[in-house]
């Protein structure tokens, strides 16, 4: 029993020691898409202010392939100690799960949310050579012409194909999906005129809007963003109830400790809180959040109920 009593003492002191200690080396966030869309662009704007609030490096590392399925299951074959997160967002949180029977991850179970950092709105974008400037003229041209125009995505089962998705059910309108590795690749085609639209995150959108490379026809928030003044949002220019924010916050692996989640998730709430973060949101359309992990984990929750339902009526399957 003495033994028993030391033994138990001694894995106190240790828990306490690494607590304290936490963190002591450098920390990895993972990406699981391409550079250029709205989960790396988050996670390169917080990453510097949170590896200072840390006292260690954070280093983002993108690793892109099968819809996100790559930066997921580098993610739970990682140790639960904290020092490797990853960037979750509504694609690979509250959609994949409901197209893959072998995600590796139950979004409910398998990870451990820390906090949504940001969530920013859908934006409908087209190509400069589309004739059209309103969102009734673009529905005028959509059911004049179904299934010719060409919506881009970020991939089959993508949120961006998702929203565009939801769009067709509520307006009638008939879209070809052009899925793309990436909406980094996406806006890239877009801009060159080789599709004709995009349902995308303004944070991803705004500088090719503003550049005057793609034009934006409707936001799908309740409120027009500073960062596209002059874009209505859908409610204004006559399609109601369609309002889609895309969130994007970190999660680690289950099991990861609870002081882990703790300090992490401290950090993060003041790094939205510098000048630097909030002025580069600002900017992009994105509202910072900083929620708690239990009010991260019940909209990762709400979020893969709706999903799940839009896959489901529209048929889609996984590639």
């Amino acid at each position: 029993m003495k033994r028993f009593l030391l033994v138990l003492a001694a894995l106190a002191v240790a828990a306490a020691a690494w607590a304290q200690s936490y963190p002591n080396k450098p920390i990895r966030v993972l990406v699981p898409f391409v550079p250029g869309g709205n989960v790396d662009i988050t996670a390169r704007t917080v990453a510097p202010a949170l590896g200072e609030l840390l006292g260690q490096p954070v280093i983002v590392e993108n690793r892109p392939g099968a819809a996100g399925m790559v930066g997921a299951q580098a993610l739970v074959a990682s140790a639960a100690d904290g020092y490797t997160l990853m960037m979750g967002s509504n694609s690979s949180l509250a959609v994949a799960p409901s197209l893959y029977a072998s995600w590796p991850y139950d979004p409910l179970k398998g990870v451990a949310p820390i906090t949504n950092l940001a969530i920013t709105p859908f934006v409908l974008v087209v190509k400069n050579g589309l004739p059209a400037k309103t969102l009734d003229e673009f529905l005028k041209l959509a059911k004049e012409k179904p299934g010719q125009l060409s919506m881009a995505s970020g991939g089959n089962g993508s949120s961006n194909q998702l929203v565009g998705e939801l769009f067709q059910m509520m307006t009638g309108a008939k879209f070809s999906h052009v899925p793309y590795k990436g909406t980094g690749a996406a806006l890239v085609d877009l801009a060159g005129g080789q599709v004709d639209l995009l349902f995308d995150q303004a944070s991803s959108t705004v500088g090719n809007v503003r550049g005057g490379k793609i034009r934006a026809i409707a936001v799908a928030s309740s409120a027009r963003q500073p960062a596209l003044p002059d874009t209505p949002t859908f409610a204004e220019a006559g399609l109601r109830d369609f309002e889609i924010d895309n969130f994007t916050g970190l999660v680690g692996p289950a099991g990861m400790p609870a002081d882990a989640v703790a300090k992490v998730h401290a950090a993060a709430v003041k790094a939205l809180a510098t000048p630097v973060v909030r002025e580069r949101f600002a900017s992009l359309g994105v509202q910072p959040v900083g929620n708690t992990p239990e009010q991260w984990g019940a909209e990762i929750r709400a979020d893969l109920a709706r999903w799940a339902k839009v896959i489901k009526a529209a048929g889609i399957k996984a590639e």
